[in-house]
C-alpha cells in the first residue's frame, strides 16, 4: 500500500552556491554520501543537487516535510548497479517508522542545471490474504 508519494526538484546552481559556503556541505550530507558525490568530479555538482532533491522529496512523501530531521540522516546511495537507494538512520529512521511505511522507493534524474527526485513511501499490509481494505493501520475500512 502506498502511504506518501514525494517529488522535488533542485536547481544546480543552488548546490554551486553551497559549494562555496564553507561548512554547509557536511551540514546537510552524510559523510559518504558527499565523499561519493564529490568524486564525480565535474558531475559533483549535478549529484548532490539530486541528492538533495532526494531528502526534500522523502520530507513531502511523510507528509510533514523535514520538521525534526536532520538532513545527513538521510543518505543516498547507489547500488553496484548505479540504482539510488536512501538510507535512513537516526531521526529520519524514526520518522519512516512513525509514518507506518516499510519500504522507500527512489528514482532520480538530471538534465543540464536541474535535479528531479520522487519518493514513494511503502507499508506492507499486515493482511497476508492481501485485503485491500486494509487501512494505513492494519484496520478494516466499512
Amino acid at each position: 500500500m502506498i502511504i506518501g508519494i514525494g517529488v522535488d526538484v533542485v536547481h544546480a546552481y543552488r548546490l554551486k552556491r553551497w559549494q562555496t559556503i564553507p561548512g554547509l556541505l557536511e551540514r546537510y550530507f552524510h559523510p559518504e554520501e558527499l565523499r561519493t558525490a564529490l568524486s564525480r568530479g565535474s558531475g559533483a555538482t549535478l549529484s548532490l543537487a539530486a541528492r538533495f532533491a532526494a531528502k526534500e522529496a522523502f520530507g513531502k512523501a511523510l507528509g510533514m516535510g523535514l520538521s525534526g530531521i536532520v538532513l545527513k540522516d538521510i543518505m543516498v546511495v547507489n547500488q553496484h548497479n548505479g540504482r539510488p537507494e536512501i538510507q535512513l538512520f537516526g531521526t529520519a529512521l524514526r520518522a519512516l517508522e512513525q509514518s507506518g511505511a516499510h519500504r522507500v522507493h527512489l528514482s532520480l534524474t538530471h538534465e543540464q542545471d536541474n535535479a528531479v527526485a520522487m519518493v514513494v513511501l511503502e507499508a506492507f499490509p499486515e493482511n497476508p490474504a492481501g485485503d485491500d481494505r486494509l487501512t494505513r493501520y492494519g484496520a478494516h475500512s466499512p
